[in-house]
C-alpha cells in the first residue's frame, strides 16, 4: 500500500500498479490507437493522394502524432486517468495527493511517453518502473502522478454472532461514548473468530475484553452473564444505535437462537425483564451462596 497524504492530512491507502499490469494495459491501448491510426491512414491516402511527396509525408507524420500522442492525452484528460487498457485491468492515473488528473498532467505524461515508450520501445519506462518504489515511470515523476489499482480484492466479511435473546435490548442506557474504536475492533474480531480459538484461550480473552469494556462504560454487567455473551450484547446495542441514526429505526433488532454452543462459553443465566417481580426465599431459609472470584469487571476467569 502507498501512504499518499491529501491536503487535509488524510492518509490514503492506495495500491500502486506494478509493471506487469501497466505493461499489458499499455499494449491494449497501443493496439487500439494503432488500429485507429491505420483506419485514418487509409482514408488519408485516398484524400491526399494527389499531393507531392513532402506534403504527403507531413500529413502522415501529423496523423501519427495525433493518434499516438494526442489521443492518449485526450483520453486520459476526458476520462480522468482511465484509458481503455487501464479500465480493463482496473487501473487509474491519479495525482500524488490522490486526486483526479487534469490536462496538464496528461500532457506531461503523453509528451514523456512519446520519448520513453515510443522512442525507446518502452525500455526506459520499464527500467524506471522497476527502480521506482511505487512503480512510476518518468512521465509520472515529471507530471506528479501515480497509477493505482482501483479493483482490490476485498476480504470476506464475517457477521458478528447475535446475542442471547435474554440480553438483546438490555443495554439501551449504556454509555458507549468512552469506548475507543480499537477496542470495538478487537471485540468484533474476537466475536467473529471465537469458534476457531482454543476454549481456555478464548474464554480468557473474552474476560479481558469484557473487563476493558466495563472499565470504559463504568457500568457492571448483569450477574451470571458470560463474558462472550456480554460482548455480543453490547456490540448489538452499538449496531442498533448506528442503524437508528442512519436509517431512523427504533429499537434493537430481534435475533433467533444465539451462536454460543462451543466449549468454554456457558449458557447465560435468565435475566428477569424490567418490572417483573423476582421471587424471594422464605424467611428462615438460607439461600445458597455461590463463591465467586472478585474481578474488576465482575467476570469469573476460565477454569
Amino acid at each position: 500500500m502507498s501512504d499518499l497524504v491529501t491536503g487535509d492530512a488524510v492518509v490514503l491507502g492506495l495500491r500502486p500498479a506494478r509493471l506487469p499490469s501497466r505493461g499489458v494495459a499499455f499494449v491494449l491501448d497501443l493496439i487500439v490507437y494503432f488500429v485507429g491510426y491505420q483506419v485514418i491512414n487509409i482514408g488519408l491516402i485516398f484524400a491526399i493522394g494527389s499531393l507531392d511527396s513532402a506534403a504527403f509525408a507531413a500529413v502522415m507524420v501529423g496523423s501519427f502524432l495525433l493518434f499516438m500522442v494526442g489521443a492518449p492525452i485526450a483520453v486520459e484528460t476526458l476520462s480522468h486517468g482511465r484509458s481503455l487498457g487501464k479500465l480493463a485491468f482496473g487501473l487509474r492515473v491519479v495525482r500524488d495527493d490522490g486526486g483526479p488528473i487534469r490536462f496538464r498532467h496528461a500532457l506531461v505524461r503523453g509528451a514523456m511517453g512519446a520519448v520513453e515508450l515510443l522512442g525507446t520501445s518502452g525500455i526506459v519506462a520499464c527500467i524506471a518502473s522497476l527502480v521506482s518504489e511505487r512503480g512510476r515511470r518518468l512521465g509520472d515523476v515529471f507530471a506528479g502522478t501515480l497509477v493505482v489499482r482501483e479493483r482490490v480484492p476485498g476480504a470476506r466479511v464475517v457477521p458478528v454472532p447475535p446475542p442471547p435473546p435474554g440480553l438483546a435490548g438490555r443495554f439501551t442506557g449504556l454509555d458507549l461514548s468512552g469506548v475507543p474504536d480499537p477496542l470495538w475492533l478487537a471485540i468484533r474480531q474476537y466475536l467473529t473468530r471465537m469458534g476457531q480459538l482454543d476454549p481456555q484461550v478464548g474464554a480468557a480473552m473474552a474476560v479481558r475484553l469484557a473487563d476493558d469494556l466495563v472499565a470504559r462504560t463504568g457500568t457492571p454487567p448483569p450477574p451470571g452473564v458470560p463474558a462472550a455473551a456480554y460482548l455480543a450484547a453490547v456490540v448489538h446495542e452499538r449496531q442498533s444505535r448506528d442503524a437508528a441514526r442512519a436509517f431512523g429505526g427504533a429499537g434493537p433488532v430481534a435475533y433467533g437462537a444465539p451462536a454460543y454452543g462451543g466449549p468454554g462459553y456457558g449458557a447465560p443465566q435468565p435475566v428477569a425483564p424490567a418490572g417483573a417481580v423476582v421471587p424471594v426465599a422464605p424467611a428462615g431459609v438460607a439461600a445458597p451462596v455461590v463463591p465467586q472470584v472478585p474481578r474488576a469487571g465482575g467476570f469469573a476467569p476460565p477454569g
